[in-house]
């Protein structure tokens, strides 16, 4: 048998060979119908083909193509999956996990944090990723047990809360601790909620208990709840980038009478950076945005209170007044409207001098001297505000404090001789009578350009003057100038320029409101000439606003907002063409007997009197 065998599997190897070594050699030269089958095969080839018929062979053979060509496309779906992986399993996408909440899911989820960075090319949806996390502590309220989640990035405890409850709640909220109910001890728990009884109360009527959960967030460094406005404001954040839920499941809890109050701590914080008490607002554009409707933010020393009527996740911002690009654009109206204001103030001078030259009279005015002497120092600061800005800190600290020294000084000049012109104001249209003083413009000249040199000394003594910074939350410099220096003279900065900026604008208004009342009181007098007289007054206030430095005042508005910053840099750099506006109305020669204003002629007479 197996000598058979050996020799039977070598003659048909062989014949094999030889047929297949034929074939091919038949195949380069031709293909007949002779050699369509091997020789010696040809009744076994006749036996099969009368065994099986071709149209069965067909059938046989459909199922063998169908599976091929079924293993071809899921080849093809496979390769697809393989060659763009990140597209089928990208979490950040926020629909993988979404529904699930096991701690794998929380966790992967979570890396989304820090992945869906501005500089980041992580493919994020911002608006799934938030709402799975809203809808988190909905699940733990409505489906999970008693049972507290401890995770590097979530703390959240959760309680059964009877609606009959006698005394508010207090939960501590540690952010390396679970939260947990405690005492009111302000001082054990710099960071805390309270939740006032009268919340539960008002529930009594729909159940006797309701579950609360309470959670602490950890966000990251990425766009996770940052919104639309953090992301515009490129230099705000989320204070240590933590949040605070508070959830009663599905029960949309709004409109309490009595608030929640949410108490953060931190340290003093810088006087160019604001805090604000936030809620999350899932209606705010497509994705959700912070929205302070409905919370009120009361600041402290080491902390921040929020109270807010209602509940959802909290937080609170940190935002610069000025950040960098804030800065720049201000920066840059200061600049233009200095630079008109010097422009005009120069044109001023000029035609003060053309006048003094043409009318005898003029040199011995003293009113015209007053606006001179103001016009004078606020085309000295404008020119020392470009300096300063413009080229910066550069040079010795001893040429930056002589910077600092000279440009403090022409302020002080310029606040200085506001309030003389207030004074001027007061004694030419209020107390009219017995105003007569002996070398009038001199006593002045005095007061306006002595005192701020006096206060300039004695501040530059105790070495206040130095390098001056603006930084943002980064600790990034958004703003370098010779000015007062950050550790000798914050208290000098407050005491000479603060300080004697807010006497000098409380006199001045006063002695305005004063001139107001003056003009519309006789304007109502005079019959028949009611409405001509009341916008001449307007206008004449208006001139008069430039002079006293009303302008000045809207420093005052700024904290309400960035529009106000706005308006006060715009409005306060045109001072100078305002008050050249006002000189060319008031001293322009005209052969009009009534071109002159009332205070124009209430000018001269003063004068004249003297």
């Amino acid at each position: 048998m197996a000598p058979w065998s050996r020799k039977s599997y070598k003659e048909a190897t062989g014949s094999s060979e030889a047929a297949a070594e034929g074939g091919g050699r038949r195949a380069v030269q031709s293909l007949g119908p002779e050699d369509t089958q091997p020789q010696g095969s040809d009744q076994c080839g006749q036996g099969w083909r009368r065994m099986v018929p071709p149209r069965a062979l067909e059938v046989l053979l459909l199922p063998l193509l169908l599976l091929l060509a079924s293993g071809e496309k899921d080849f093809k779906n496979k390769s697809k999956q393989t060659t763009h992986p990140e597209e089928s399993r990208n979490v950040c996408r926020g629909l993988i996990n979404e529904g699930h909440y096991e701690v794998f899911d929380l966790v992967s989820t979570a890396q989304c944090f820090t992945k869906c960075g501005q500089l980041e090319k992580e493919s994020c949806d911002l608006g799934n990723l938030q709402r799975y996390w809203l809808n988190y502590e909905t699940y733990l309220v409505e489906n999970s047990p008693n049972k507290p989640v401890d995770l590097p990035f979530l703390k959240t405890s959760l309680k059964n809360v009877s609606t009959n409850i006698s005394e508010d709640l207090h939960f501590s909220l540690s952010p390396s601790q679970i939260p947990e109910q405690v005492t009111e001890d302000k001082h054990k728990f710099p960071d805390r909620v309270r939740l006032p009884r009268s919340l539960f109360a008002s529930l009594q009527g729909s159940r006797p208990e309701v579950r609360l959960a309470v959670s602490v967030l950890d966000i990251g460094q990425g766009n996770l709840f940052k919104g639309p406005q953090l992301s515009l404001e490129n230099d705000g954040n989320v204070l240590n980038n933590r949040l605070v839920g508070l959830s009663l499941g599905r029960m949309r809890v709004t409109g309490l009478k009595e608030p929640l109050e949410i108490t953060f701590s931190h340290q003093h914080q810088p006087p160019n950076m604001t805090l604000t008490c936030v809620s999350w607002d899932v209606t705010k554009g497509s994705a959700g945005d912070w929205s302070s409707k409905g919370c009120s933010t009361e600041v402290r020393a080491k902390g921040t209170v929020c109270r807010c009527d209602h509940l959802t996740f909290f937080a609170l911002l940190l935002r610069p007044v000025l950040d960098k690009v804030t800065v720049q654009a201000l920066t840059r109206i200061s600049q233009v409207g200095c630079g008109a204001s010097m422009i005009f103030l120069a044109f001023t001078i000029v035609f003060y001098a053309a006048l003094r030259f043409s009318r005898k009279r003029f040199k011995s005015e003293d009113p015209p001297k007053i606006h001179m002497a103001l016009s004078i120092s606020l085309f000295l600061l404008n020119l020392t505000f470009f300096i300063n800005v413009g080229r910066g800190p550069k040079g010795s600290p001893a040429t930056c404090w002589v910077r600092g020294a000279v440009f403090h000084y022409f302020l002080l000049c310029v606040f200085t001789w506001m309030v003389l012109e207030a004074f001027h104001l007061y004694l030419l249209i209020i107390r009219v009578f017995n105003t007569y003083f002996g070398h009038y413009f001199l006593k002045l000249s005095l007061v306006g350009w002595g005192l701020p040199a006096l206060m300039v000394i004695g501040t530059g003594s105790a070495n206040s003057y130095g390098l001056y910074t603006i930084r943002d939350k980064d600790n990034r410099i958004t703003l370098e100038l010779c000015w007062f220096h950050e550790k000798n003279g914050i208290s000098a900065l407050y005491a000479t320029v603060h300080g004697y900026f807010l006497v000098a604008f409380l006199f001045s208004a006063v002695v305005l409101g004063l001139v107001a009342w003056k003009i519309f009181t006789l304007s109502s007098t005079t019959a028949g000439k009611e409405q001509r007289q009341s916008w001449k007054g307007v206008l004449t206030l208006l001139g008069l606003s430039s002079l006293v430095g009303m302008t000045w005042g809207l420093a005052i508005l700024t904290p309400l907002g960035l529009s106000t910053i706005y308006i006060f840099a715009l409005f306060n750099s045109f001072q100078g063409v305002f008050i050249f506006c006002w000189f060319i109305v008031l001293y322009f020669p005209s052969q009009s007997p009534e071109a002159s204003s009332g205070t124009a002629r209430a000018e001269q007479t003063h004068t004249t009197s003297q």
